[in-house]
C-alpha cells in the first residue's frame, strides 16, 4: 500500500504538480510530463496530420522540444497551452510540406495507405469518418478550434493562449466553425451533436 502512496506522489499528472516535483527531482517531472502528454498529443497530431507513424513522430518531437525548453518547468509556464501549441504548429508545417512536395512530385503516384492507416480506418466508425470529411472541407482556422477544443480538451483560455488571440475571438471563432461543420454533416450528425 505504501509502495501506491509513493507512486501516486511521484507521478503528478497536472501541471501544477508536475512543476512541483521539477524543483526537486526534474527527472523525474520530465518522465511525468511524457506519461501524461504523449498520448493527447499524438491523437491531437493525428487529427491534423492522419498518418499515425507521422502524428507519433510529431508527439516525440514536440516532447522533446519541451524537456529542452528552459521555462518549462516555470511557474508562470502554461505547459499544456505550449504543447497543443506547438504540436499543431509542426503538424500545419507537415501537412503544407506534403501538398508542396505532391504538387512538385505531380506526376509520381501517391504512395498507398499504410498498414497503420489501415488498421485505423477499420477501427474508426462511419459517423467518425463523416465527421472528419466535414472538418476537411473548414478553413485551417475553423479546423484547428476544433480539433483544440473537442479532441485536445482545452478549455477556451487554454485555446487563446495557444492561439495567441482573445478570449471573446475564441468563442465567437469556434462558434462560427461549430456552424460550418454542422453545415457540412448530414442530418444524423446534426441531430447527434
Amino acid at each position: 500500500m505504501q509502495a501506491l502512496r509513493w507512486v501516486a506522489v511521484r507521478s503528478p499528472t497536472d501541471e501544477e504538480g508536475i512543476k512541483e516535483l521539477a524543483r526537486t527531482d526534474r527527472e523525474a517531472a520530465s518522465e511525468a510530463v511524457i506519461r501524461r502528454w504523449r498520448e493527447p498529443l499524438f491523437r491531437h497530431a493525428a487529427s491534423i496530420v492522419k498518418d499515425a507513424q507521422e502524428a507519433l513522430d510529431v508527439a516525440h518531437e514536440v516532447l522533446i522540444r519541451a524537456l529542452r525548453e528552459p521555462r518549462f518547468f516555470d511557474p508562470p509556464f502554461q505547459m499544456k497551452a505550449w504543447l497543443y501549441r506547438v504540436t499543431s504548429n509542426l503538424c500545419f508545417n507537415r501537412v503544407r510540406d506534403r501538398r508542396r512536395r505532391r504538387e512538385i512530385l505531380a506526376a509520381e503516384p501517391l504512395p498507398t495507405a499504410t498498414e497503420a492507416d489501415q488498421a485505423s480506418r477499420v477501427i474508426v466508425s462511419e459517423r467518425q469518418v463523416r465527421i472528419r470529411r466535414a472538418l476537411d472541407e473548414l478553413t485551417e482556422n475553423h479546423r484547428e478550434i476544433l480539433l483544440l477544443r473537442y479532441w485536445g480538451d482545452l478549455s477556451y483560455v487554454e485555446i487563446g493562449r495557444t492561439l495567441g488571440i482573445e478570449l471573446g475571438t475564441v468563442m465567437s471563432r469556434l462558434s462560427r466553425a461549430r456552424a460550418r461543420l454542422l453545415e457540412h454533416l448530414g442530418q444524423e450528425e446534426r441531430e447527434a451533436c
